[in-house]
C-alpha cells in the first residue's frame, strides 16, 4: 500500500526535473532490473540519455511506461507499484527510443511489518528527530533523549515505548501518540513541522503503532550497502538530475530509499541537492553528492566539462610519460580543461629542489643546469635529488610531523631516540610498509628502540587507535567513540574493537632517565560502554581476535593495516606524497579519506596506490615517478582556459614555503646560519627533531606544536604579522645586516654590479635576471656610490627575497 503522498512526491520532482536531452544515442531506465519485496515496495523509475558509455541527461517529458503484465505491477505517476507475485519488464519510450528494466515481485502473500530498525529509524533520523541539533544530542531535549542517527537501536525503542511511562506512544489510537502529535504541528513543538499527516512518514509510524510497535529483531534483515543511480553523470550548468538510492539488505532484496537519505554536497560551487535527491549544477568542474542511510554511505558524481574551445586532438597528441600523465590527461578531457605548457627549466630546478629536500639550488648549480644542453638534465637531476643528505633531513622532518616527535611530553634522550629511529629509517629508504610495522610492533627500551616512544605518547587504546588510524590510514575515527560516525561508515561498536587491539599494550619505567620500558600483556580488555563488555579486538574491516587469545593484539593489527589488500594504507602514504609535491592532495584534506569526501581523480587515486604497492612501498619510487611525469613539470602560469582549475592539475599550483623552508631558504640565500637554542650553530630548522624550539619566525609561519595527528596543524594561511615580519621584521634584517653574509663577500670580491645582480636572482629565484630587470638595478647600485653600496644592495636583496616569487613555491 503506496500512501498518496509518495505519488504526490514523485510528480513534484517530475515537475522540478527540467533538463530535457536531445538526440539521444540510447535511453535507459535506472533501475534497469530489481526487485520489489512486500506490499509496501515501490520503486521510483529514471529515465536516462546514454552516450558514449556514460548517463548525459535525464529525461523528464513524453515518456510513456508501459507494464508487461498490469495484474503484477503497475505504474504510477514513475513509480512502479505491486500487485502480486511473478516476473514483468517494464518498457519506456522516448520518441523513437525505447529501454527496459526486468522486475520481480515476491512476498506479496505475505503480510507486511514495518520495521523499527530498518524503517522506523530512518524517519526519526531524515525528520531531524535524532540530528545532533534534537533528541541526538548528547543530553538530548526537553528530557528525550534519543541516539545521534539512530545507531542504538535497542536504547531508542525503549526510549520510545516505555519511558516517561510511555505517553510518547498510544498504542490504543497512534494518532494521539506524541510521536505524532509533535513532528506534524498537532501540539506545540520546538522544533517545528516536521512531516504532514498524509505523508509517508507518518503512515510509517502510524502504522509501526498500530500493529503493536514491534522492536528490533536479530532475524530481521540488515542493511549492507546502499547504491546510488546514476553513480556518475554529465551535466550543463543550470541542469538537474534525479537520483534514486537502493538499499542492499542481508537477505537479498533491495529497497528505495531515496525519499529516506540525507544528502549533502561535497562542492557546492559545482552540484547542490535538495532533501529529495533532487540534483541541481551550478558551475564547471566536478561535484560529489553524498548520501547517508542507516549509517551506509554512497557517492554519486556530477561532471561539469568546461565550454573551453580546445583542439580536438589535443589531448591524444599531449606528450605523456607515464600513467600519471596518461589519466590526469584523461580527467582534464572530460572537464575539457587544456593542460598549461612545460615549465622551464628554472621553475623546474627550485621546484623540484623545495618539494624534494627543501633547500634552494645554489647559484653555481642552478647556472649548471641552466646552460646544461643535455635533454636528460631533469632526470638526472631527480636522481642527485633522491641521494642528498638533505632529503633524508627534510623527509625525516615530515614524518616527525606525522609521529609528533617532542620534548614536551617525552624526556630529550628519549625525543632523540625516537627521531633517531625515523632519521635511520629514511636514509635506509626502508619501505613504508615495514617502517609502519616495526612502529606499531614495537617494544623493549625506548631508548634502544626509539619506535617505543610512539606508545609512550599514546598511553590510552583509544588515542592509540585514533592516532593509527589518522597517521597511517588518512581517517578520523574519534567521532564513533561516542555514536555512529555521522560522516562516515565506522560505527560505535567499530571504534571499540579497533580501540581493544591496544589495551594490552604497557609501560614500565626503565633503570635510566626518560627510558621506558614497551610490552604487551595476556590480559586486559577495554570496555564498550554502551553495552557494558568489551568487543572482539578487530581492525576497521578487518578479522576479528578471540577475546581469549593470548598473542600480541597489536601482530594482528599490523598484518591487516599494512596489507596490500588493505584499502586504506597505501591511499593513505599516497595522498601524504602527492600533497607535498603538487600542493593539492588528490583528497583534500590529506588526512581526510572518508567516503563523503572523494578524491579528484578516483582512478588516478587507485592506480597511484596499486603503483606503490608493486614497488614494495618504496617512496622514492614513487617520488621519482610524480617527478619525472609531465603533470609535475607543467608551469605554474595558468591558461585563461584553466585558470579557475584548483584541484585536476592542469597547472603546477603556487603555494608559500612551509615555515622552516622559508626560514632556510632566508638564510641559505643570505649566507647566513640559523641560531636555535640548545643546538649546533648552523643547523637548519628543517634539522630540528623537536618542535619544541622557541622560534617567533617559525610559529608566526604556521609550524605545527606536534600535539595530534593533523595535517591542520599546520598552516599556510596569510596573516598580518607575517606581513609585518618580511616587511620589517627581525629574521630577514639580521641576515641582511650581518657582518659575514652574501652581500658583504659580493662587496670583499670586488664583484661588478651586473655579475651581482645575476647571482642574486640566480641564488634567489633560480633565474637569470630580464634585462629590465638587470638594467634597473645597475643602475641603482651605481646611483648609491661606494659610500651607499651596501645600503643599496640590502635594499634590492631585500627586494627580491620578500617577493612573492621567492617566498612561492612555483
Amino acid at each position: 500500500m503506496f500512501s498518496k503522498s509518495i505519488h504526490a512526491l514523485a510528480c513534484c520532482l517530475g515537475v522540478l526535473i527540467s533538463q530535457q536531452v536531445h538526440a539521444a544515442d540510447s535511453i535507459a531506465i535506472l533501475p534497469s532490473k530489481f526487485q520489489l519485496s512486500g506490499s509496501a515496495a515501490h520503486q521510483q523509475l529514471i529515465v536516462e540519455n546514454f552516450k558514449d558509455n556514460q548517463f548525459v541527461g535525464q529525461f523528464t517529458n513524453a515518456i510513456t511506461f508501459t507494464s508487461s503484465d498490469p495484474h503484477i505491477l503497475k505504474i504510477q505517476d514513475g513509480i512502479a507499484l505491486p500487485l502480486k507475485n511473478g516476473t514483468v519488464t517494464i518498457q519506456a519510450r522516448v520518441g523513437k527510443q525505447t529501454a527496459k528494466a526486468d522486475v520481480t515481485v515476491t512476498n506479496m502473500d505475505k503480510p507486511f511489518e514495518w520495521s523499527f530498525r530498518n524503517h522506523v529509524q530512518p524517519v526519526l533520523a531524515k525528520a531531524g528527530c535524532s540530528a545532533g541539533a534534537c533528541h541526538g544530542a548528547a543530553a538530548g531535549q526537553n528530557g528525550f533523549k534519543l541516539s545521534l542517527r539512530g545507531y542504538d537501536n535497542e536504547g531508542d525503542y525503549l526510549t520510545l515505548t516505555r519511558r516517561a511511562i510511555g505517553r510518547r506512544i498510544v498504542p490504543s489510537d497512534p494518532g494521539r501518540s506524541l510521536i505524532l502529535l509533535k513532528p506534524t504541528g498537532t501540539v506545540p513543538h520546538k522544533g517545528g513541522k516536521r512531516f504532514e499527516v498524509d505523508s509517508i512518514d507518518y503512515k510509517i509510524l502510524a502504522d509501526w503503532i498500530a500493529s503493536g510497535t514491534p522492536g528490533p529483531k536479530e532475524n530481521e534483515p540488515r542493511i549492507e550497502r546502499i547504491e546510488f543511480l546514476p553513480e556518475h553523470f554529465i551535466a550543463t550548468p543550470g541542469a538537474t538530475q534525479q537520483l534514486n538510492v537502493l538499499a542492499h539488505f542481508s537477505d537479498g532484496h533491495t529497497e528505495d530509499v531515496t525519499h529516506w537519505v540525507k544528502y549533502t554536497s561535497a562542492n557546492g560551487s559545482v552540484a547542490q541537492v535538495d532533501d529529495n535527491g533532487l540534483v541541481k549544477t551550478i558551475g564547471f568542474g566536478e561535484g560529489a553528492i553524498t548520501g547517508w542511510y542507516l549509517s551506509r554511505i554512497a557517492v554519486s558524481t556530477a561532471t561539469v566539462p568546461y565550454t573551453n574551445k580546445v583542439e580536438k586532438n589535443l589531448f591524444t597528441k599531449a606528450k605523456k610519460r607515464n600513467f600519471i600523465d596518461q589519466m590526469v590527461m584523461a580527467k582534464l578531457q572530460s572537464l575539457n580543461l587544456p593542460p598549461s605548457p612545460k615549465s622551464t627549466d628554472s621553475e623546474f630546478i627550485r621546484r623540484a629542489f623545495i618539494d624534494t629536500i627543501g633547500i634552494l639550488p645554489t647559484e653555481k648549480e642552478t647556472r649548471d643546469f641552466l646552460t646544461n644542453k643535455d635533454s636528460k638534465k631533469r632526470d638526472k637531476l631527480i636522481e642527485t635529488l633522491l641521494n642528498r643528505s638533505e632529503f633524508v633531513d627534510y623527509w625525516s622532518y615530515k614524518w616527525s610531523d606525522l609521529l609528533l616527535v617532542q620534548s614536551k611530553k617525552l624526556k630529550p634522550a628519549a625525543m632523540w631516540s625516537y627521531y633517531n629511529w625515523i632519521h635511520n629509517n629514511v636514509a635506509a629508504n626502508t619501505p613504508w610498509d615495514k617502517m609502519v610495522r616495526d612502529l606499531i610492533t614495537s617494544r623493549g627500551s625506548t631508548l634502544q628502540n626509539g619506535a617505543g616512544n610512539f606508545y609512550v605518547l599514546h598511553d590510552d587504546p583509544r588515542l592509540m587507535a585514533e592516532t593509527a588510524s589518522q597517521a597511517f590510514l588518512g581517517m578520523s575515527i574519534g567521532c564513533a567513540k561516542c555514536h555512529n560516525h555521522p560522516m562516515e561508515k565506522w560505527t560505535n561498536d567499530q571504534y571499540y574493537k579497533m580501540a581493544n587491539l591496544f589495551a594490552r599494550v604497557r609501560t614500565k619505567n626503565g633503570p635510566v632517565e626518560g627510558e621506558n620500558i614497551v610490552f604487551a600483556a595476556s590480559t586486559g580488555d577495554l570496555i564498550q560502554p554502551l553495552t557494558g563488555k568489551p568487543q572482539p579486538p578487530e581492525p576497521l574491516d578487518g578479522t576479528p581476535m578471540s577475546l581469549e587469545s593470548t598473542e600480541d593484539r597489536r601482530n594482528h593489527f599490523a598484518d591487516w593495516l599494512v596489507s596490500r589488500d588493505n584499502p586504506y594504507f597505501t591511499r593513505a602514504i599516497v595522498n601524504r606524497i602527492w600533497k607535498n609535491y603538487f600542493g593539492v592532495g588528490l583528497v583534500e584534506n590529506v588526512d581526510d579519506l572518508r567516503v563523503t569526501n572523494p578524491a579528484s581523480n578516483e582512478k588516478l587515486f587507485s592506480a597511484t596506490a596499486n603503483y606503490l604497492a608493486d614497488q614494495k612501498f618504496d617512496l622514492k619510487a614513487l617520488m621519482r615517478t610524480i617527478l619525472q611525469s609531465e603533470t609535475y613539470q607543467r608551469t605554474s602560469t595558468p591558461l585563461k582556459e584553466n585558470e579557475d582549475d584548483s584541484r585536476f592539475y592542469s597547472h603546477y599550483y603556487p603555494r608559500r614555503l612551509m615555515a622552516e623552508v622559508l626560514l632556510d631558504t632566508l638564510s641559505e640565500a643570505t649566507a647566513t646560519s640559523g641560531d636555535f637554542k640548545g643546538y649546533p650553530k648552523g643547523w637548519r630548522a628543517i634539522q630540528l627533531p623537536d618542535s619544541n624550539v622557541d622560534s617567533y619566525f617559525l610559529k608566526s609561519f604556521g609550524r605545527p606544536d606536534r600535539e595530534k595527528t593533523c595535517e591542520c596543524e599546520r598552516t599556510a594561511e596569510p596573516n598580518v604579522t607575517q606581513i609585518l615580519h618580511i616587511a620589517n621584521g627581525t629574521t630577514l634584517n639580521k641576515k641582511l645586516e650581518a657582518k659575514e653574509n652574501i652581500i658583504a663577500k659580493w662587496m670583499a670580491d670586488k664583484i661588478p654590479a651586473d655579475k651581482i645582480i645575476e647571482d642574486a636572482y640566480l641564488t634567489s629565484l633560480s633565474r637569470f635576471p630580464t634585462a629590465t630587470e638587470k638594467q634597473k638595478m645597475v643602475a641603482t647600485i651605481d646611483q648609491a656610490g661606494e659610500k651607499d653600496k651596501r645600503a643599496a644592495l640590502e635594499d634590492i636583496y631585500w627586494a627580491l627575497l620578500s617577493s612573492k616569487e621567492f617566498l612561492f613555491n612555483h
